[in-house]
This record gives C-alpha cells, structure tokens and sequence, in this order.
C-alpha cells in the first residue's frame, strides 16, 4: 500500500491492478488447497467412522468419491456421528 502512496495517481493505481490477478490466484489456490484437504479428511473419517454401518460407510464414501464438496459437506453436518456429552451428576440428589 505504501508502494502506492509513494509512486501515486495513476501509476499507483496501474501497479496495484497489476498486482491483483496474483492475489487472486494465490487465494484461489490456497481455496483449493483447503477444499481438497477437506474432502480427503472425509474420506478417510467416512471410511474409518467406527459409528456407521457397513452399509453406511459404502454410501458415504460413494457420495463423497461421486459428489466431491458437497459430499463432503453433507457427510460433515449429516454423516459424523455427533459426540454423546454427558452432564455432570448433581450433588445430594
């Protein structure tokens, strides 16, 4: 930003939309690096999911391998079996 200020007007601004395409492939990139992380995480949680039936299992994987993200979504809201959380007991009763 101070590369702006200091080069100013139009050259500035000349330099910062040069610039921009590389930000934007950066972050793209980066987004695809996380989305491919994620849905290989579901994968191997959907296969090793010691909480689904074989037949579970078999129809998680086939909609992450055949739908990829939104596989992948759904298997994290909908597919993981949700932890049982057990409250403390009270004292005295």
């Amino acid at each position: 930003m101070w590369l702006i200020l200091l080069l100013g007007g139009l050259a500035g601004i000349a330099l910062l939309l040069a610039l921009a395409p590389l930000a934007v492939v950066v972050a793209v990139a980066l987004f695809g690096v996380f989305l491919m992380v994620f849905w290989i995480w579901s994968l191997v949680n959907a296969i090793q999911n010691k909480g689904l039936s074989d037949g579970e299992k078999i129809g998680w994987v086939l909609a992450i391998v055949f739908f990829h993200f939104i596989g992948s979504v759904l298997y994290f809201f909908i597919g993981r079996p949700k932890r049982n959380i057990t409250l403390p007991r009270q004292l005295g009763m």
